[in-house]
């Protein structure tokens, strides 16, 4: 049977469990909701002092292989305003609030224009609020699901198994937090 998006049910008992389970930041260890784990993150000064003080990756040694011209980059991105290369999505939107915080200029968003979807010449009117909005996290990342289903199992407008407390644990390292769980 087909995938029907119109036939999506909302999945409630999963937003209550996310909404009764608590969890310690790794940043203060303070005990917060899953449901406003991510809040919590982006706005916890110890897992911002914590994630500047991470070290870059480096290669250890260069690739012999060439990197193909023809399949788009969507791993990393320029910044619209000043050029800054090599941002990765939490880069940029860090990048962008801490320089570009007050620039009035309507931009392109790299990371929509990198997707198969994207408009390369729709310029966001207030394109902070849309890093804030559309890409406070990678997609890529927010991933629900044991390691046996993990490549197939994505969080969605989908329903989730809602018995699967190892779904609930994968949701929890998406958030950068810690188990176990409490009630």
């Amino acid at each position: 049977m087909p995938f029907d998006p119109k036939k999506v049910e909302k999945a409630s008992n999963v937003e209550k469990q996310l909404s009764s389970y608590k969890a310690p930041c790794r940043g203060c260890s303070k005990k917060v909701t899953l449901a406003k784990m991510r809040s919590h993150v982006s706005s916890c000064a110890k897992v911002q002092e914590q994630m500047a003080n991470c070290p870059k990756f480096v290669p250890v040694v260069p690739t012999s292989q060439p990197i193909p011209s023809n399949i788009p980059n969507r791993s990393t991105f320029v910044c619209p305003y000043c050029g800054a290369r090599n941002l990765d999505q939490q880069e940029l939107v860090k990048h962008c609030m801490e320089n570009h915080r007050n620039d009035p200029n309507k931009v392109v968003c790299p990371v929509c224009s990198a997707m198969p979807w994207g408009d390369p010449s729709y310029k966001s009117a207030n394109f902070l609020q849309h890093l804030l909005h559309r890409h406070k996290f990678s997609y890529d990342t927010f991933v629900v699901g044991t390691a046996a289903n993990q490549s197939s199992s994505r969080l969605g407008p989908w329903p989730v198994p809602t018995d699967d407390i190892p779904a609930l644990n994968q949701l929890a390292l998406a958030s950068h937090v810690a188990g176990p769980y409490e009630k």
